[in-house]
């Protein structure tokens, strides 16, 4: 197996991870919040984690395709500042479920919404503050061979086919 098949960047303390740590599956999503199959991924991940929550772990590292989804870079920095504020997976799901409500203005109502610190968040949007974990993130992604989003690593290993439902659940064996 060659190394692009293999998760390199093991899970880190800073990385986002949903599930239990002793989950026996563990994906690993690098993700854009602009692309259309993260955001079907992100359903099928939702409820799959209901039916199997003990089961499965998920991680979500930033990948921004920012030359075709002029909102990811800062929607995924959106992310990270509400994760300062202890609330990125519930940025994470309104920047999926609202993926056709992207701008600045729009992921300022959601910091509202969420009850952060909004002038904190508005700032560090503007400040890029988050721009160079949202990078590091990346530049992992291109390390491992991710070409393209959704890009997935099941159990360290990559995983390339549909990533529908039936497809993940017959891998996780449900």
């Amino acid at each position: 197996m060659d190394s692009t098949q293999r998760l390199l960047l093991p899970i880190r303390p800073l990385d986002h991870a949903h599930g239990p740590e002793d989950a026996p599956y563990t994906l690993v999503e690098y993700g854009d919040y602009e692309c259309p199959d993260c955001g079907r991924l992100y359903v099928t991940l939702r409820n799959l984690q209901s039916d199997i929550a003990s089961r499965l772990r998920v991680v979500f590292r930033h990948y921004p395709l920012s030359g075709i989804h002029h909102h990811a870079q800062q929607a995924a920095e959106a992310a990270e500042a509400a994760g300062a504020q202890g609330k990125f997976w519930e940025m994470h799901t309104l920047l999926f479920v609202r993926q056709a409500a992207l701008h600045t203005k729009d992921l300022i109502r959601y910091a509202g919404e969420l009850n952060l610190d909004v002038e904190r968040f508005r700032k560090e949007l503007k400040n890029q503050t988050y721009r160079d974990i949202v990078r590091a993130d990346f530049i992992a992604g291109v390390q491992n061979g991710v070409y393209s989003t959704p890009g997935l690593f099941l159990n360290g290993v990559r995983y390339d086919d549909d990533s529908g439902r039936e497809s993940l659940q017959s891998l996780l064996k449900i």
